[in-house]
Parts: structure tokens; sequence; C-alpha cells
């Protein structure tokens, strides 16, 4: 990770019953812990998958992929944007199976490429060993800052050091 900047979860401060999500809590005793980065215009995450997120024997199961291509672009909203949103679409190219066995992590990058109104557009890639093997193109509506705070607990979205 060579010039990438860790991330700061904005949700750490929340109580366990208010944050507890299966992708980025740290305290999710089932979930993936996952920790996301700024390089540049992308936020990257990296995750090593394991024989339990299989679908079929040796690959890891489309909808695991289709999850943290989607969080990763949730905290690309929170990052670049400084907002919360929802995904109202998220569609997937699966080019090649992703491989559940050894220990070479799986990249997820994401960025936001065009803004329509309160509509953010993201390009994804997962990639294994620098390679594509899948993509997403994904919608998100983003809310309003006020809303984002009063109803989501949002209050912004550093990078160490920052």
């Amino acid at each position: 990770m060579p010039d990438w900047k860790k991330i700061i979860n904005p949700w750490t401060e929340l109580g366990k019953e208010e944050y507890n999500c299966f992708m980025c809590s740290p305290t999710n005793p089932k979930g993936l812990h996952l920790s996301f980065y700024e390089d540049g215009d992308d936020v990257v995450t990296r995750w090593i998958p394991s024989r339990d997120y299989e679908g079929w024997k040796g690959v890891i199961h489309g909808g695991i992929q289709a999850t943290i291509i989607d969080e990763t672009a949730g905290w690309t909203v929170l990052r670049k944007l400084q907002t919360s949103g929802v995904t109202t679409r998220l569609n997937l190219k699966y080019r090649k199976p992703v491989p559940s066995w050894g220990t070479m992590p799986i990249e997820v990058r994401c960025r936001i490429v065009e803004m329509k109104h309160t509509f953010a557009i993201l390009k994804a890639e997962l990639r294994v060993n620098g390679e594509v093997h899948t993509e997403a193109d994904l919608t998100f509506f983003c809310y309003p800052e006020e809303k984002a705070r009063t109803e989501f607990g949002f209050s912004e979205c550093k990078v160490e050091g920052e």
C-alpha cells in the first residue's frame, strides 16, 4: 500500500447496537473487518478470502464479491463527497472466478466518474494479482449533508494525518 492514506472509520464511536456492519465494523465477530484507503481518486480495500466464502469449490461467491464492491462504493461516497448514501443500482460483470485459496488478497478499487444532481455514478473493479476479475457500475443516492448527520450519525470522513 505504497502512498495510500488510511481512511478513518467515522462510525467507530457509535455503540455496537448502532454499528455492526458485516463488512467494515471492527467489532462484528462474523464480519470481514475491512479497512479502506484513499489512493488519489480511488478508494481501495484489500481482503484475503477463505473457503468460508465460497459459492463453488475454490471460488468466492458472486454475492460476496458484490457486497465488497458495494461497500467500497459506499466508502467512496463517504470520503469523496463527505456524506452518506444508498445504492440504487449495482451492475456487475463477472469476468473470471475469484479464487478462495491461498494468501493473495483481492483488491477492490472504486471511483466517482460523474455526479447527476444527488446521484453519484461510480465504477469499481475487483482485482486479483492486479488482474480484473469483476467490474461494476454503481449509482448511489447521496443524502443531503444535514440528513446524513441527523439520521445516520455521519460527521466527516478523514484520512490519517488530516
